[in-house]
C-alpha cells in the first residue's frame, strides 16, 4: 500500500509563501489505477512528486512498500526509486542522442542490473514498438514516444509508476490509445498506478479518483 500521511509543502518565503499542500492523507492499494484530479495550480503534480521521492515534504511523511521514503537518506532514497518506482511523464523526458531501445533499458544500465531479454521483448510487442527500436526520440511521434516512455517505467518491474499528464502533450486519438495502453498494462502486471490528469474523462476510467483542490484532498 501507499500511504500519504498529513504531507504538507509549502513554497516561497514569508509574505510570498504558497501553501501547495496541507495536511493531505491518502491510501492507495496495490494493485490499483488511481487518478488525481484538480484545476492548475492545485498541487496535484507536488502531490504525486513528493509521492515519487523528487520532492520533500515540510512535515508528514510518505510510506511505499512499508518503507517510510520520507526517512530516507539522499543515497538510500535514490536506491528505492529506482528498484520500485517506474515515471512518466508529459514532455516524455527522453534523451535525443539515444534511440528507443536504449532509453528504454537507460534505468537498468543506471542501477547496473541485468536486461530480462524476456521481459524486454514482450513490453515493446505489447507496446508496438518492435519497429522503432532503433529510431531516436526525433523520429518518433508523440504517441511513439511516450510509448516508449512507457516501456522505460515498466522494464524494471517496479511496485509503483507516476504518471504526469502522460497524454497531456498528445491528440486526443494518440491520447486515447496511450490510457488504453496503460490499463491494459496495469491490469496485467497488477503495478499501482497514479496518475495526475485535467482530463476527467480519462480519469473516469480508473479505479478511483481523488480530487485536490488548494492544495487540500477535497473527495476521493
Amino acid at each position: 500500500m501507499v500511504k500519504v500521511e498529513k504531507v504538507c509543502k509549502s513554497y516561497g518565503e514569508k509574505d510570498g509563501i504558497v501553501q501547495a499542500l496541507s495536511e493531505c492523507s491518502l491510501e492507495i492499494p496495490y494493485g490499483s489505477f488511481v487518478s488525481i484530479i484538480g484545476s492548475s495550480g492545485s498541487g496535484k503534480s507536488t502531490l504525486l512528486n513528493i509521492i515519487g521521492g523528487l520532492l520533500t515534504p515540510d512535515s508528514g511523511r510518505v510510506c511505499i512498500h512499508d518503507v517510510s521514503i520520507t526517512d530516507l537518506n539522499e543515497s538510500q532514497l535514490l536506491d528505492f526509486r529506482r528498484e520500485h518506482i517506474g515515471y512518466v511523464y508529459q514532455d516524455f523526458n527522453l534523451i535525443p542522442e539515444l534511440t528507443a531501445e536504449e532509453n528504454i533499458k537507460l534505468p537498468l544500465y543506471f542501477s547496473k542490473k541485468t536486461v530480462d531479454d524476456q521481459r524486454f521483448r514482450m513490453l515493446i510487442t505489447e507496446l508496438g514498438l518492435n519497429n522503432r527500436l532503433s529510431h531516436k526520440p526525433s523520429e518518433l511521434s508523440g504517441g511513439q514516444q511516450q510509448r516508449v516512455s512507457i516501456a522505460r517505467a515498466l522494464l524494471p518491474n517496479p511496485d509503483v509508476i507516476l504518471c504526469d499528464e502522460p497524454t497531456g502533450n498528445l491528440d486526443s486519438i494518440s491520447g486515447s490509445n496511450v490510457m488504453n495502453l496503460l490499463l491494459e498494462l496495469q491490469k496485467k502486471y497488477k503495478t499501482t498506478i497514479l496518475m495526475v490528469t485535467h482530463n476527467l474523462s480519462l480519469a473516469e476510467m480508473t479505479d478511483c479518483i481523488v480530487h485536490i483542490e488548494n492544495g487540500k484532498i477535497i473527495r476521493e
